[in-house]
């Protein structure tokens, strides 16, 4: 096999290996146009998500607030590597620093202004004032936040995410909304398990 041959293979190899590694890193690909319920008859009505109409006839809620459309909630998503999330933000609210596992979030800003932010691997803080009309790229699997620092103005965006289930892990509430010893919890945090109780106090129903 000439040297040119081996190259090309070997190029080919790489590339192939680059699709299987991308591909693997989505949702699974389907082999329908969609994925419907089990002995269902659809119709168009399976295709529309009629929950975010309230954003419309209600007032915006006095702290922040998220309405979702994932698979969870609609179910035409299923197979279809996409989700939303609307964000309500009233002033001085906060969307608590969070992660999505299985997911990047491009958050665009329809009204008001918000402080993001996140942190890579290497424990480096990027954060950026937005604007309306604004959009900011979250990475996958990194922990982000959105802040409303405006004390007088409402703010409201829009999220998309590139999984029909992006999962969400709060940083808070999974460390002090769960049954993570205390102990535990003071050494990683240098600090008492008073502490670590009375955190852990603010998370109780």
């Amino acid at each position: 096999m000439s040297s040119s041959t081996t190259f090309k293979v070997l190029s080919l190899m790489i590339y192939a290996f680059a699709i299987v590694e991308t591909t693997m890193a989505g949702d699974p690909d389907i082999l329908t146009d969609f994925i419907a319920p089990e002995g269902s008859s659809i119709n168009g009505s399976f295709f529309t998500f009629t929950g975010m109409r309230v954003l419309i006839t209600e007032q915006p809620p006095p702290t922040f607030h998220v309405l979702k459309a994932t698979r969870k909630e609609f179910p035409a998503l299923d197979g279809q590597s996409v989700s939303y999330a609307v964000l309500e933000f009233p002033t001085g609210s906060v969307n608590p620093p969070h992660v999505h596992p299985r997911s990047a979030e491009l958050l665009f800003v329809v009204q008001g202004s918000l402080q993001v932010g996140f942190v890579d691997t290497n424990n480096k803080l990027f954060t950026q004032d937005l604007q309306t009309g604004d959009l900011f790229i979250f990475p996958k699997g990194l922990v982000h936040f959105q802040f409303n620092s405006d004390a007088k103005n409402y703010a409201f965006a829009i999220s998309a995410f590139g999984s029909a289930s992006p999962g969400l892990v709060s940083v808070p509430s999974t460390l002090f909304n769960t049954s993570i010893d205390d102990n535990l919890l003071a050494l990683s945090f240098k600090t008492d398990v008073a502490t670590i109780q009375s955190l852990k106090k603010g998370f109780s129903p």
